[in-house]
Parts: C-alpha cells; sequence; structure tokens
C-alpha cells in the first residue's frame, strides 16, 4: 500500500499529502499520542526513502481521538473491533 502512495506522489509532482496516524483506545492519551506520531513519522521515513521530498509530506498523530466506532476506553470490543481504529490515512492537501 505504502508503495501505491510512492507512485502516486511520483506520478502527480504538484501533490502534498497529510499521513494522519490513530490508534485504539486503549492507553492513556499521552501515549497514544506518541505512539501514533511514531507511526506517522515511520511512513515519512519510507516514503522518503523511496525518493519522495520529505517538504511534500505533512505527519500528523491522532491518537484516540478519531475512533471510528464504539470503542471507547472501558467499553468491551473485540481485537478485530479494536484494529479497526489503528490506522493510518492518507489525504491530498495540495
Amino acid at each position: 500500500y505504502l508503495d501505491y502512495v510512492v507512485k502516486l506522489l511520483k506520478d502527480n509532482p504538484a501533490f502534498d499529502i497529510e499521513i494522519a496516524s490513530h490508534c485504539d483506545s486503549r492507553g492513556s492519551h499521552p501515549f497514544n499520542d506518541e505512539l501514533s506520531q511514531k507511526r506517522a513519522k515511520a511512513v515519512v521515513d519510507y516514503v522518503v526513502k523511496k525518493g519522495i521530498s520529505r517538504e511534500r509530506l505533512f505527519s500528523k498523530g491522532y491518537g484516540k481521538r478519531k475512533l471510528l466506532n464504539k470503542c471507547v476506553q472501558g467499553v468491551e470490543c473485540s481485537e478485530e473491533e479494536h484494529q479497526i481504529n489503528r490506522r493510518t490515512e492518507f489525504k491530498v492537501i495540495k
């Protein structure tokens, strides 16, 4: 999937993207903020290694602030339900 993002950026040199990483609801806000920021940075590092300028990439770790389902802290959820919230999203911003 990341190689598709690299190809998209190589084919569209005017595009800049936001890389937004998210965590599930388990753990504290500070822990999840740091974890999601590290995930976003790892994506940036990979894309840069593949030849894309770092200036075209904007990363943000959202922690557990943008959950996609009911799995807030304290709600019983399956591992599969938690997995839905652990994700990295890409958005063309320019």
